[in-house]
């Protein structure tokens, strides 16, 4: 019977993951708001296919948060790490001290005593590693100066944890629980170990010996573990190679009362430098976001939403005032550490919620007569309302606050062009843009350059060029960039849209241009094939064809046969780019040319081979003949 629940939650975990992730995605809401949601639907108040079992589910599925910062320390390097010192320690410090003491001084207005507001203050400082790493990494904004900030703030908590479970008990004052400080771990609600009944220097020494061997052992021992087990050419013994060192790890930081995921990050951190850093993080991360998504079903799952129905107006206000007591504390050290107002409001809305230590920092702090099961039991309510809620104020902060941001660029006049005379215009100069205009002006061409980005404008202006802001699909900007004495328009935008509508532009108002147009990829190359435009470049077309003939030749061919070859290709090509935009539209017909044109080229190199060969024609491959003389 215990094998069939087994199997039976293990599938309703998944369908849920499954039914609801994809639907979440498409709808724009993000993978972690789907997985919470998923975990109220099936949870017991919905449809009670999980019920107090979750708990344990729980305690599981936070191995997927410890999984997650080995990977985000594989991907710090030490001298990262140590850069960032500062913001950890600054950032992080601060929002832990500020928003305790915020957040302690409201409570002791609702009536707690001192102890428990400041033991209320600090669990609720905790914001959510997995949800806020998970939703950045999603959005491609953990690079941001935001992202960077929120992680420091981030990993500052976990460190801080560690203190605040030493910290609780004395709030009790009761001297005897003062050696319960190792007895609860930073994720999962352990017993207590032997370790914690030692005097306090011993454990001290104990700790640091726990951390030392770790490191040790990053840096010197399993390398070569990792060497002798990736020479069986036996990927899963690798992988459990990989789950062994983060389990064992997790196990070694447990029974010294330390926070599994910081022994984790740590162990990340020292193989940061490792060759098998990819290969670590590739084994690891399917694992990790299960456990991940395991975690996300959890907390949607324990949200009670009969205390939420008991005390609506206590528990909404309660989430309200917690995101917006955080996002004011945020966004004021967002400003104090000189971020810009779109970085410090991105910071905010990302950190303004509730953690998953809370759960277990209440349940420590309950069990230690800090707080009791009146005051703990709605603010667990509040924490995960508030970890549900966070994607909901992302996709807000998406949608309608940064956009405000980017808005005034739109509104920034064009610059008075006083170039109006040259015969080369370029709309357009980024990466691709750049090399045309660089190679017209090695060889004595005078260019005019418009850009429609008020970033790549400033940063084209420090290296000294003369660049015009304004939106080339303007007619009044082309007549004052000189379009009626131009001879040529190089259009080098990289929005394939904004390159057809100044292509129509200037094929109606200055015929007499020959235009160059950018193509980003076939289809788009079809679309101005059908406008006009003289001469067409796909972005990717000549690099990939350059890099199919040093293919070619690391193979054996002849420098003279590869550059032959794609030579006969790149005209086929062209030929076959021209003959396709007349039919495109009709899927089958393009489908059955496709094949047909396939084929032809084939026949065409092989055609093309056997006269080569007749011909001999290799006297310019020197290198070649060189390596057959010999």
């Amino acid at each position: 019977m215990h094998n069939e629940n087994l199997f039976f939650q293990a599938f309703i975990y998944l369908a849920a993951a499954v039914l609801s992730v994809p639907i979440s995605k498409r709808l724009g809401l993000g993978s972690v708001l789907g997985y919470l949601i998923a975990g109220v639907i099936i949870g017991p108040f919905g449809l009670h296919f999980v019920g107090q079992e979750g708990e344990d589910v729980m305690h599981f599925a936070e191995f997927g948060v410890v999984m997650m910062l080995f990977l985000v320390g594989l991907e710090l390097q030490p001298s990262l790490l140590w850069r960032l010192r500062l913001p950890i320690l600054g950032l992080g410090g601060l929002q832990v001290a500020v928003t305790s003491l915020v957040i302690g001084a409201i409570a002791l207005l609702f009536g707690l005593s001192w102890q428990m507001a400041l033991a209320v203050g600090m669990i609720l400082s905790m914001s959510s590693t997995a949800i806020v790493l998970q939703t950045l990494n999603e959005k491609g904004l953990s690079k941001t100066e935001a992202g960077q900030s929120a992680f420091s703030v981030l990993l500052f908590q976990d460190i801080a944890v560690i203190p605040i479970l030493a910290f609780l008990p004395i709030l009790a004052m009761k001297s005897s629980a003062v050696s319960l400080l190792a007895s609860r771990v930073m994720l999962v609600a352990a017993e207590p170990t032997q370790s914690s009944a030692l005097p306090p220097w011993q454990q001290a020494l104990l700790v640091m010996g726990v951390v030392g061997g770790i490191i040790v052992a990053g840096r010197f021992l399993m390398r070569p573990v990792f060497r002798f087990i990736a020479a069986t050419k036996l990927r899963e013994i690798f992988t459990a190679t990989a789950l062994l060192l983060v389990i064992g790890i997790a196990l070694a930081m447990q029974a010294v009362g330390l926070s599994p995921a910081l022994g984790t990050f740590v162990a990340g951190v020292v193989l940061a430098d490792s060759e098998y850093r990819h290969e670590l993080e590739s084994d690891i991360d399917p694992f990790k976001g299960l456990l991940l998504g395991l975690f996300f079903i959890s907390v949607g799952a324990s949200v009670n939403f009969n205390l939420v129905l008991q005390q609506p107006l206590l528990i909404l206000g309660l989430v309200l005032g917690l995101a917006i007591v955080k996002f004011g504390v945020l966004v004021a050290l967002g400003w104090f550490f000189k971020l810009e107002l779109s970085q410090s409001l991105l910071f905010a809305f990302a950190l303004a919620q509730g953690g998953e230590f809370a759960f277990v920092l209440f349940s420590f702090a309950t069990q230690s007569g800090v707080l009791t099961s009146a005051v703990a039991a709605p603010l667990v309510a509040v924490v995960a309302m508030s970890m549900v809620v966070t994607p909901l104020l992302m996709i807000v902060n998406d949608r309608f606050v940064q956009p405000r941001f980017n808005a005034p660029a739109e509104d920034r006049e064009a610059d008075k062009i006083d170039d109006g005379e040259t015969p080369v215009i370029i709309a357009g100069f980024g990466r691709f843009g750049q090399i045309v205009g660089r190679l017209l002006l090695a060889n004595g061409c005078q260019i005019t350059v418009l850009d429609h980005s008020p970033g790549q404008i400033e940063l084209l202006r420090r290296f000294e060029w003369k660049v015009f802001y304004g939106d080339a699909s303007r007619l009044d900007l082309l007549h004052a960039a000189g379009a009626e004495r131009a001879k040529l328009l190089v259009v080098a935008i990289d929005e394939p849209e904004k390159i057809l509508e100044v292509v129509e532009l200037a094929r109606k108002h200055f015929p007499h241009l020959k235009i160059l147009a950018r193509a980003v990829d076939r289809r788009h190359a079809y679309e101005l094939i059908r406008q006009g435009v003289d001469v067409i470049q796909r972005e990717t077309f000549g690099s990939a064809l350059d890099m199919g003939v040093a293919a070619l030749k690391l193979l054996g061919v002849r420098s003279h046969r590869a550059h032959r070859v794609a030579q006969t290709f790149r005209q086929h090509d062209e030929a076959a780019l021209h003959e396709m935009a007349v039919l495109e539209g009709d899927d089958a017909v393009v489908i059955a040319r496709s094949r047909q044109l396939a084929k032809d080229l084939e026949q065409l190199l092989q055609s093309d081979e056997k006269d080569l060969i007749q011909d001999a024609d290799q006297a310019w491959d020197i290198s070649a003949l060189r390596k057959d003389a010999r």
